[in-house]
């Protein structure tokens, strides 16, 4: 895995509790609350953007491709539900983890939301591939600027292509609020609303065809 990709999805800062206006740090306006990202993919950073500044790298081929608009779609697919089974063979031993397709020297790379930040875990490439020629939602992140991100407990797996900031996002809760071992009631009650707000925004995935 390159040292860039590292960078890449290093934790976001956690924001102060005072709200602040969203400057564009593309054009120093400002953002408005609901402001989408551009990715610079020469210093692996996320960028904040007013609209402006983010429909004009919605090309990959804008700016000679060094940065790139992230993507705003989520997604779902049940009809190809992943099962506990199948989640257990990739024997990733922690219950949420999101997966980053970088350049074909990085490939795809695991990584788990922690109170260090977001932490690699080892993937079995082989069982990966055989996962995403079964779900073909595994296989559809755009490199560097979406990730697969699942959750798993009690049986029940659930699996999103997100925008990489929205693994940013709960990259920043767990660092903020897990306490202790198992991260205490708080920081499961935001993860939990957390994985709410993605499954009400995830489309299936029927609908883009």
């Amino acid at each position: 895995m390159s040292n860039g990709l590292r960078r890449f999805v290093g934790a976001a800062p956690v924001k102060p509790a005072e709200p602040v206006p969203e400057l564009c740090e593309m054009c120093g306006k400002e953002a408005g609350e609901r402001h989408g990202h551009v990715a610079d993919l020469e210093h692996r950073s996320i960028m904040c953007a007013c609209r402006p500044c983010y429909l004009l790298f919605t090309r990959p081929s804008a700016a000679g491709g060094r940065f790139r608009a992230v993507p705003e779609r989520y997604l779902h697919d049940p009809d190809r539900p992943l099962s506990a089974a199948e989640w257990e063979n990739l024997g990733i031993p922690v219950g949420a983890v999101f997966f980053l397709r970088g350049d074909e020297a990085s490939g795809t790379v695991a990584f788990y939301p922690s109170p260090a930040g977001a932490t690699e875990c080892l993937l079995d490439l082989d069982t990966w591939a055989g996962l995403a020629a079964a779900h073909p939602l595994l296989d559809m992140a755009e490199p560097e600027v979406e990730a697969v991100l699942i959750r798993a407990g009690d049986g029940e797996v659930s699996c999103y292509l997100v925008p990489i900031d929205a693994c940013y996002q709960l990259v920043g809760l767990v660092r903020k609020y897990w306490k202790g071992f198992d991260g205490g009631s708080e920081a499961r009650e935001h993860i939990d609303e957390f994985f709410a707000g993605i499954q009400a925004q995830a489309r299936p995935l029927a609908a883009e065809a």
